[in-house]
């Protein structure tokens, strides 16, 4: 069935109802598809277009083709141009040609434009539940594992911290995701239906009534921006691209950690795989597909934005290739959300290895340097002079608190007895990280 073909001579060809046809991806846009039907239709009969029977009958028929297909009784196939086609087909197969007032005052336009922002804020609401549910698994792991590690600065051992730490920074990018989220929820929150095909309708209909029977806090304010707008959908796959940046770092950092040369972490064999010539290899795939899914969602977002970028308004048919684009980017970022909450709450966290990789990167070199200074020196000096020490101590094959106090004089008469609480990891801890978060 094609809801159009009343000036036309010649049918279409079976390659362009092919190449035209969407039903393949846009199904999944049933249920909003219905779910606007249904307002619009509750709408005609409020504002007299429509009779209360024939608003009682399309109704009924509606709710069983959406109760039809989500029970499995009802598949969603065939030869039809898109998922709109295919529910005011199965429409008329069972009510008749009643069906059909269906339409009135609607255009595909805007119907598409609706049932695409029903869509988008449905899923921007379910990211946003699984961010909340990440970051509890992050909480978790961060609470249960408060152990000093190394923080690194190009990849050298920097500075000493905690994992706690180190994980809640990746907390705190999540959260960031989060209000981003909500921020672009909101803004996409108006509705579109009553735009019609560009210019609105001669029909005394309601706009705010299917806006608030939809869920929308509004109509939208403009008849050509509502139906082809689609800011919405890529400033939604733009924040998709930035949290799958986020599980792509922290990725990079269970692969790391996780090989023989850090040792810091065990990925869950849960979440790992084997190598099909080498018995002994234990592979971090959970991490490195979520790493290399990243440049597919940051594929979606440029695609997107390269189709929008030369349209005259109002609606144009390129615009039917925004959904596969968000449908895939949404469906990656929950996936990979997903498959990161299954990995870190099965993650188990090597202390002892990470206590020694702070041991030998001379990581109270910094304290060693501010010792100096409270003691007198310049810093540029201390910095000079614990360089040398750190020279000294690759020599020695030491740790600056394994060296004597004897060892240190040699270096500056500015050392005493009291250098070595200064310099203490767990102190050095007291009076950076712990202090300034108070």
């Amino acid at each position: 069935m094609k809801l159009w073909g009343g000036r036309f001579k010649k049918s279409e060809s079976k390659l362009m109802e092919d190449f035209n046809s969407s039903l393949g991806f846009d199904k999944v846009l049933y249920k909003e598809d219905i779910t606007g039907s249904m307002a619009h239709v509750k709408m005609l009969a409020k504002c007299n277009i429509l009779s209360e029977e024939d608003k009682d009958l399309i109704l009924e028929g509606l709710k069983s083709i959406l109760s039809d297909i989500e029970s499995g009784k009802l598949k969603i196939e065939g030869d039809y141009e898109d998922i709109h086609s295919f529910v005011e087909s199965k429409l008329i197969d069972r009510i008749g040609q009643v069906a059909k007032k269906l339409h009135t005052s609607r255009s595909r336009n805007d119907q598409v434009a609706v049932d695409f922002r029903l869509y988008a804020k449905n899923k921007a609401k379910e990211v946003i539940e699984t961010i909340e549910s990440l970051n509890a698994v992050i909480k978790k792991l961060a609470d249960d594992n408060n152990f000093i590690m190394p923080g690194y600065t190009h990849l050298q051992r920097a500075q000493v911290v905690t994992f706690k730490h180190h994980m809640m920074a990746y907390y705190s990018m999540f959260s960031r995701d989060k209000k981003r989220l909500i921020n672009a929820r909101e803004i996409l929150d108006e509705s579109p239906l009553g735009c019609c095909a560009l210019a609105g309708t001669t029909y005394d209909i309601d706009r705010d009534f299917t806006a608030k029977e939809l869920g929308f806090k509004k109509p939208v304010d403009n008849f050509l921006d509502g139906v082809s707008d689609r800011d919405y959908a890529i400033e939604m796959i733009s924040c998709f691209s930035i949290i799958m940046m986020h599980l792509s770092r922290l990725s990079e950092e269970l692969i790391l950690w996780s090989s023989k040369e850090f040792g810091f972490v065990t990925i869950d064999d849960e979440f790992s795989t084997g190598s099909s010539i080498m018995p002994q290899k234990k592979n971090p795939d959970a991490a490195e597909l979520i790493r290399g899914k990243t440049g597919r969602v940051y594929g979606d977002l440029m695609a997107f934005l390269t189709i929008m970028k030369g349209i005259p308004l109002a609606y144009n048919k390129d615009m039917q290739e925004d959904k596969e684009k968000f449908f895939d980017a949404s469906d990656t970022v929950l996936s990979c959300l997903n498959v990161m909450k299954g990995m870190l709450s099965t993650l188990k966290v090597n202390k002892e290895n990470m206590f020694n990789a702070v041991k030998s990167g001379f990581l109270n070199a910094t304290e060693a340097a501010d010792y100096l200074v409270h003691k007198g020196m310049a810093f540029r000096d201390a910095h000079k002079v614990i360089g040398e020490i750190v020279l000294y101590c690759e020599q020695e094959n030491k740790a600056i608190e394994e060296l004597s106090l004897e060892e240190l004089k040699k270096f500056s008469s500015y050392f005493g007895e009291d250098v070595y609480e200064f310099i203490d990891y767990v102190n050095s801890l007291d009076r950076g990280i712990k202090k300034n978060l108070k």
